[in-house]
């Protein structure tokens, strides 16, 4: 039998590289509708996804327990960054979400910190359940606390900026980690009901008195809860016009978008897709998008490695969450929060941290099938 190191799962990396090739496409068909100085984005996404590419061989070269072995350093230098950006960096669309990089473009640290949370949420599950086999209430307590505290902080920074799509991931991303690792449910019934009662509470206070809810949240997260609940009345610009190419587009599409909407290269990146090739293409990028995600949870379900099953129910959930968020908000069955769609956006930083993502799973998925004649 000889090692095979670097065999990975060829589904998965078909599968990728199709999603690349369509992000490329798509993204250089967006800049027909964007300003003059943004011709070159298809460039900058090959570069990215190069780059992107070179990480997943050095992840594989270095080996999980690497990184694992590294989660907390890692963990407090984004939190450091995010602290960072509220400080000093510039804002951008009224938010200081990104650091200017002259000459690179901008990164965004949270996007890191999603998959560094995956794997710091991961691991601690994995040492609680080793520890306890039949844990009381009150050793549940206490771990979750802990998990609360972890996941709290870079919550709050990322709030903050502000950014509250991305902090919707880091909760998202955690309850399923911890539904996976077999919680008790009374936890997620205090959870839910608190959740509803906070938000019940915001929005009794939002269409009752706007001056109200001025005072007491602000005027920043006023904003921010009006533009959420645009899509319940298919209101805004942005929807309007992405709604209005992707019914123009018929079976085949225009190969041409019709009309201006903003964010075409990131957030409404999926209606740039569909103007371009209708109603066959959006099927075909769908089972694409479906077959990799069914992908993902085979090799969830053939791993024995429990930390490996967390991170990748953490990945699967992310995904799954993001690709529904971004492609409804499209069509308007999903509020707008500014969600990318994961490796067909444009985006320096959320890319890597997908490729990253991918350099682990590839990892995980060697260990079923290490061994080659």
């Amino acid at each position: 039998m000889k090692k095979s190191k670097y065999k990975v799962d060829l589904g998965l990396l078909i599968s990728l590289i199709l999603m690349a090739i369509i992000s490329i496409i798509t993204i250089k068909f967006s800049t027909t509708i964007l300003p003059n100085h943004m011709n070159a984005l298809a460039l900058k996404q090959i570069m990215w996804y190069a780059i992107g590419f070179g990480l997943v061989f050095l992840i594989m070269y270095l080996g999980n327990n690497f990184i694992f072995k590294y989660r907390w350093h890692i963990y407090i230098i984004i939190i450091i960054s995010l602290i960072l950006l509220l400080i000093f960096a510039k804002p951008i669309n009224n938010a200081k979400c990104w650091f200017s990089l002259p000459g690179i473009g901008t990164i965004q640290p949270s996007e890191f910190m999603k998959i560094i949370l995956i794997i710091v949420l991961g691991n601690m599950i994995n040492e609680f359940r080793n520890k306890y086999q039949n844990p009381t209430i009150k050793q549940e307590f206490i771990f979750l606390l802990k998990v609360i505290l972890v996941v709290s902080i870079p919550s709050i920074l990322t709030f903050l900026q502000p950014d509250t799509g991305v902090v919707l991931i880091y909760l998202l991303i955690t309850i399923i980690m911890l539904f996976i690792a077999g919680i008790r449910y009374r936890w997620f019934i205090i959870l839910f009901s608190i959740i509803l009662f906070f938000v019940g509470s915001v929005l009794i206070i939002y269409f009752i008195s706007t001056d109200l809810f001025v005072n007491i949240f602000g005027s920043d997260f006023f904003l921010r809860v009006d533009r959420l609940l645009d899509w319940s009345n298919k209101s805004g610009f942005q929807l309007k016009n992405g709604m209005s190419a992707i019914g123009s587009a018929g079976l085949i599409g225009n190969l041409k978008v019709p009309v201006y909407f903003p964010e075409a290269q990131t957030d409404f990146i999926f209606a740039v897709y569909a103007s371009t090739f209708g109603f066959l293409g959006s099927i075909i990028l769908l089972c694409i998008i479906t077959y990799f995600d069914i992908k993902l949870i085979t090799t969830a379900i053939k791993t024995k490695d429990m930390t490996s099953k967390y991170i990748i129910a953490g990945i699967v959930g992310m995904l799954i969450y993001q690709q529904l968020q971004n492609i409804g908000m499209t069509f308007g069955l999903m509020p707008i929060t500014g969600i990318t769609l994961p490796f067909i956006s444009y985006g320096g930083s959320s890319l890597l941290s997908y490729m990253i993502m991918i350099g682990i799973i590839f990892n995980i998925s060697n260990s079923t099938f290490r061994y080659k004649n």
